[in-house]
């Protein structure tokens, strides 16, 4: 099997562990254990005693019966029978690919955006025909587009909702009009949300439109626990459910016995842990875009409380060069648009801790300064 180098994998692996100031990176801040733990009301004692008595096993193999409850209640179509744990989102979405999709099938992946949604169906032998997000259209893709790519054989139309890098979202028009292309033809859709928007804008999961739908999720971005590597396959389908756990088997096994315990408490207290994080963005983001307002080089279609963004950039230079010299230089760390196919922008993650991202842009901005000339 051949597959493409993981774009921004591959610079993230190389880069973030020097770099002293990271702006680059898609999560919102990261909790830390004691954080986690404390969420109990009593200084984590409650927590930390619960987690004493646990023995490390394998446990519950497709999560725990109050994982699988929690996840069940994000949805109002998914029983939690058919709630599956997988290492993070992209288990999830390399479990649904893997179990679906073979030589020579045909599917439609958006783009750019995740590039596991796209090159992992490449490397299995199927014909993947891309369905483009444009800038002029506030980085959204033209449903006229989809119908013309749409065939009676399509097996599968893979989503990143919210996208990433660009922070824009397919609202519930346009992925029912997804939806109904899809069933004409019975091609299942799968939508990678871990990007849910934390500003009140309205958010609907595929796996609640569509019965051949299938929902990817995790705690690493919205819910701050990237570390925990816990993530999920959600459908209305028990038919689909059953397929994945045959290759989840040869694919996982468990998430471990500590690491579902922890998202069973952050989803035990996701009202507290979304309301951290939406003060963070909200506070970020105006930030953020004060900065790129008074910045001549930079201009942003601003993402609507979504924990990731794609700045362009008014460069002489190539995205990757720029990122390499500032990274050298200041210790500032972007993602070049480059590793999404999207030359001449940067990722970057405006929803680190509030001193690193002021740091970032002040430094940023110096760095900008030198191409003026």
């Amino acid at each position: 099997m051949k597959i493409a180098g993981f774009g921004v994998e591959a610079w993230l692996n190389q880069y973030e562990t020097i770099a002293t100031t990271d702006i680059s990176q898609s999560s919102i801040a990261a909790l830390t254990i004691g954080e986690v733990a404390a969420l109990d009301g009593h200084d984590g004692q409650q927590f930390y005693q619960h987690l004493s008595a646990l023995r490390l096993n394998y446990g519950w193999i497709e999560g725990s019966p109050e994982f699988k409850r929690l996840v069940s209640g994000l949805y109002t179509q998914v029983p939690a029978a058919n709630v599956l744990q997988t290492n993070g989102a992209t288990g999830a979405n390399q479990l649904a690919i893997y179990s679906l999709i073979e030589p020579n099938d045909h599917v439609i992946a958006l783009y750019p955006s995740y590039q596991q949604l796209y090159d992992i169906p490449k490397s299995l032998g199927a014909t993947v025909d891309y369905w483009h997000i444009e800038e002029a259209n506030n980085w959204l893709p033209d449903i006229e587009e989809l119908k013309a790519l749409i065939r009676p054989e399509t097996k599968m139309i893979l989503l990143n909702n919210a996208v990433n890098p660009t922070g824009s979202l397919l609202d519930e028009g346009l992925l029912r009009q997804v939806v109904a292309l899809a069933r004409s033809v019975g091609a299942y859709v799968l939508a990678d949300e871990v990007y849910e928007p934390l500003d009140g804008t309205p958010f609907t999961s595929i796996a609640d439109l569509y019965e051949l739908g299938i929902a990817v999720n995790s705690l690493s971005k919205t819910y701050s626990v990237p570390g925990a590597r816990i993530g999920w396959t959600a459908t209305q389908s028990s038919e689909l459910a059953d397929i994945f756990r045959k290759y989840r088997d040869y694919t996982m096994i468990c998430g471990g016995v500590f690491n579902d315990q922890l998202a069973v408490q952050i989803l035990q207290h996701r009202d507290e842990v979304l309301a951290r994080n939406r003060a963070l963005v909200d506070r970020n983001l105006a930030l953020y875009t004060a900065w790129v307002a008074q910045e001549p080089r930079a201009s942003l279609i601003a993402p609507h409380g979504i924990s990731v963004s794609c700045l362009k950039l008014n460069l002489p230079v190539d995205d990757e060069t720029f990122c390499k010299a500032l990274l050298d230089e200041t210790g500032v760390l972007l993602v070049p648009g480059s590793r999404f196919d999207i030359p001449g922008h940067v990722r970057l993650g405006y929803c680190t801790d509030t001193e690193t991202l002021k740091r970032g842009l002040k430094l940023l901005g110096q760095f900008l300064r030198r191409y003026d000339d």
